[in-house]
């Protein structure tokens, strides 16, 4: 496969929908129906550009330390098949193609956009100094809901917000999940996470993260009065949470890895939710 393929994972598109769910549940609440085609076309393709122009920051980013853990050693960068100067490259381009599309919303959510660009740029480096990581990923990734707001209304209403706090933790929750199959290593290497930070209490504070999740998205549903639609696919997530409990219980790197990939169904079940409930 080639390496430029792998460095912006694109053979790994699950990342690509962990951002997008939010980014759609933005648009279609903003929009109170469905979005504009212009707009789904631009923050869909924003969404592909942006996680993989993350992807290649970050294993330019860890260039040193990825082959000193297992999962990472292949990487494209660490391997030797892509020089970091043209990783580096390439990355740039992905971002002057995103802020392109960009140009063609408004003055609000190109300023946003910077906000973005800067979370996304940062979040690798910050595993170095903090055990926080993934709430600057988490912030990241939730920088797409103002900007959905921004670009279908013009602005950014109190309630987005609400939309933002629920990305954020999800976020953490499934990131701190993937960084506990490398709590191992992370530990000898010397890189921080979440995961880390929580130790032998992971499990409990994912919990009551989910507990918070669950009311943060009830709370949208209050706010926006969306209907049964998506009352049912908070409690159907509700239930996904309590099975990645399950998975995780012993803490296997493969069992967590599972976890942090099954979330993706969450961000799935609340926009058929929201879809159900906004276009009737």
């Amino acid at each position: 496969m080639n390496p430029y393929f792998r460095l912006m994972r694109l053979n790994k598109p699950v990342g690509i929908y962990l951002l997008l769910w939010p980014t759609l549940w933005a648009l279609f609440l903003a929009a109170g129906g469905w979005p504009s085609t212009e707009l789904i076309s631009i923050f869909v393709a924003g969404v592909v550009l942006m996680r993989s122009a993350g992807c290649v920051i970050n294993d330019y980013a860890d260039r040193k330390i990825d082959y000193l853990v297992q999962r990472t050693k292949h990487r494209p960068i660490t391997s030797g098949e892509i020089l970091a100067s043209k990783a580096l490259l390439l990355f740039s381009g992905l971002i002057m193609i995103a802020f392109g599309l960009v140009l063609l919303t408004n003055p609000l959510t190109i300023k946003l956009a910077f906000i973005a660009a800067f979370l996304a740029t940062l979040y690798p480096f910050t595993k170095r100094w903090t055990h926080l990581p993934q709430f600057v990923l988490g912030a990241s990734f939730a920088m797409s809901v103002p900007m959905a707001f921004s670009a279908t209304n013009g602005e950014v209403p109190v309630s987005a917000w609400w939309i933002f706090a629920a990305t954020l933790i999800w976020t953490v929750i499934y990131d701190t999940m993937y960084a506990m199959s490398d709590r191992d290593e992370d530990l000898k290497i010397g890189v921080k996470s979440t995961a880390i930070l929580f130790a032998q209490y992971d499990r409990i504070i994912l919990a009551g993260l989910q507990v918070g999740l669950v009311i943060v998205l009830l709370k949208i549903s209050q706010i926006f009065e969306i209907g049964v639609y998506y009352d049912i696919s908070v409690f159907l997530s509700a239930l996904l949470m309590i099975y990645h409990q399950i998975l995780i219980k012993n803490r296997e790197k493969s069992a967590c890895i599972q976890a942090f990939l099954h979330n993706n169904y969450i961000g799935m079940v609340i926009f058929i939710g929201i879809v159900l409930s906004v276009t009737q």
